[in-house]
């Protein structure tokens, strides 16, 4: 899970924010009012969140989304100083901010946005010693609470992957409770709407790999958080499972505890409330190279990675099974998707597997869900069918219901 992220960030965007978090944020002259006016608008009245994570380092421009289709937006990602450890706003994104948020306020049914900090890039060691002491954790969320207002953001976000012991996750408690009350604090004194606080966490709510067996601080998260992303996928991938395919997000595993609904069960069971649980689904495959062509199934024997290094995006392997005349199979033990031609094999899910997780989410009573990430879709086709599931719609194209019925609950 660790790398699942990591591996969509190029070394040249690593080394970028690394560099980047040696030095202090001196905000610019504040954008025109004009530009940004101050947030005023209502809550949105979807009925759950309809979320995506916006790589600020990819060359997919902002103001290319499809804002029909989501009601938050986060900006991924700021990191830390690590002396200071407050947050580190590059020239680079004093530039993407006041376009990120102007675009998506800009639209007929304005777009929440907020602020991610970490990523798959982060260095889990600064977050542990900012958490580790009440000074640390005042000047970090002091810097949060700034940045956000500044550029007059909705809300923050913490994707610290991951918290590596119990005293970690702790410590990550008392910053959600102090972090809370900034939050109100600020929000009285300014007589605005107080920001929002959410978190992408691990797809369950213990995690026992990458070190000692620790447990999220659930009552900290229940009480002080407004929602969790939970990262239902990476659950498969052939740089560290190489020698069979498998699947990534798989919502069910008939021979493991690892799998969406597993995960999502387990942050309710912590006591979480499911509806600030929040589904994750990735707009990404992974590729294996098949050991035997005519062993192609989930966990077929293969050699390693596949096609463009193990890694798709769900717009490049739409048009690579197109290019190579690919066999699609619907696997409805797993609800995902795979394809093959010839030793090629890739694990993903498409309209078919997202809308069943989402009538599962839905049943559940689940907040809604993300994709991780923006710019990866085909034409927004997922985006479209995961957003008209959610809502109980008909799809506009063909007038089929986008619901799967009881086969997923």
């Amino acid at each position: 899970m660790a790398t699942m992220k990591m591996v969509l960030l190029t070394s040249a965007i690593i080394a970028h924010y690394i560099s980047a978090v040696t030095g202090t944020w001196t905000p610019s002259p504040a954008p025109s009012p004009a530009v940004l006016p101050p947030p005023s608008f209502s809550p949105s009245s979807q009925s759950g969140i309809k979320g995506a994570y916006w790589p600020s380092y990819n060359s997919f421009p902002i103001a290319s989304v499809d804002t029909s289709y989501f009601t938050h937006v986060y900006y991924a990602f700021v990191l830390l100083n690590q002396t200071t450890y407050q947050v580190v706003i590059s020239p680079s994104d004093e530039q993407k901010l006041p376009q990120f948020r102007g675009f998506l306020y800009n639209q007929t049914q304005p777009v929440k946005t907020l602020l991610s900090i970490g990523g798959g890039g982060g260095n889990t060691t600064v977050f542990s010693q900012m958490v580790n002491h009440p000074t640390t954790r005042f000047g970090f969320i002091s810097s949060t609470i700034a940045a956000a207002r500044y550029y007059s953001l909705d809300g923050l976000d913490l994707d610290w992957e991951f918290p590596e012991t119990q005293r970690d996750m702790d410590n990550l408690g008392l910053l959600f409770s102090e972090w809370r009350a900034a939050i109100n604090e600020d929000a009285s004194t300014s007589n605005r709407t107080p920001l929002l606080l959410t978190a992408a966490v691990y797809y369950a709510s213990s995690i026992s790999l990458l070190g000692e067996a620790r447990t999220y601080p659930a009552d900290s998260i229940r009480d002080n958080v407004d929602w969790v992303n939970v990262m239902s996928y990476g659950f498969s991938g052939a740089s560290w499972q190489p020698n069979n395919t498998g699947a990534p997000a798989a919502l069910y595993d008939l021979n493991s505890e690892v799998s969406t609904s597993s995960g999502l069960e387990s942050w309710v069971r912590a006591g979480v409330p499911p509806q600030k649980v929040v589904m994750g689904v990735p707009l990404y495959g992974c590729t294996w190279r098949l050991a035997d062509p005519a062993e192609h199934g989930i966990g077929s024997p293969a050699l390693g990675e596949g096609p463009d290094n193990g890694l798709m995006s769900f717009a490049e392997l739409v048009d690579f099974n197109e290019a190579n005349n690919a066999t699609v199979v619907f696997d409805v033990d797993t609800v995902s998707t795979y394809s093959f031609a010839g030793t090629s094999w890739i694990g993903y899910d498409d309209g078919d597997s997202v809308a069943g997780k989402i009538d599962y989410a839905k049943s559940n009573d689940h907040g809604g869900y993300f994709f991780w990430a923006l710019g990866f879709d085909k034409d927004w086709s997922i985006s479209q069918r995961a957003s008209y599931a959610w809502g109980g719609m008909e799809d506009e194209e063909t007038g089929v219901s986008t619901l799967m019925g009881d086969s997923y609950v």
